[in-house]
């Protein structure tokens, strides 16, 4: 299995299947309107006009899982994100990310993994290379960190 056998639901309601990144490098990152982390939908947005033409996806996957810091719905996340951050890149429906219930592709990543590539807050972000394989990023690493380009950019050469 890849990151790539896995589907999403779009924030507009309509089916997200993976596969349609497939060759590309996804950055998934479960994202909250209300966190002090927030801030880097901006770094997000960056990275993603940035290497959009190299084949990178950036796909914000809002949760609520931490601190109740995504309460809204999916139109008042998106609306947010769109005013607030002039975000452009793909956001799913509203997922769990932690737990039993957590989305698949998260349930995957933790297995691929282990316990230790949890989120375990808001913004942990899930660099997917083109062959599916899947490395893991804390919350608190910027989107513009350089150990986190460094790891984007090998990924989109390879």
């Amino acid at each position: 299995m890849s990151a790539f056998d896995f589907d999403f639901t779009a924030i507009d309601g309509k089916p997200m299947p993976l596969k349609a990144y497939e060759g590309k490098v996804l950055l998934v990152v479960n994202v909250a309107s209300f966190c002090g982390l927030t801030p880097q939908y901006e770094g997000l947005e960056a990275l993603s006009k940035q290497y959009a033409g190299q084949g990178l996806v950036v796909i914000g996957v809002p949760a609520n899982d931490f601190g109740a810091q995504e309460p809204g719905t999916e139109a008042e996340i998106h609306t947010f994100c769109k005013t607030k951050f002039a975000v452009d890149f793909p956001m799913t429906s509203k997922e769990p990310v932690v737990g039993p219930a957590a989305h698949p592709f998260y349930q995957w990543a933790l297995a691929e993994l282990g316990a230790d590539a949890a989120p375990k807050w808001n913004f942990h972000k899930y660099l997917v290379g083109r062959d599916g394989k899947v490395m893991s990023f804390g919350s608190r690493t910027a989107p513009q960190a350089p150990e986190l380009v460094g790891a984007i950019e090998a990924a989109l050469k390879g």
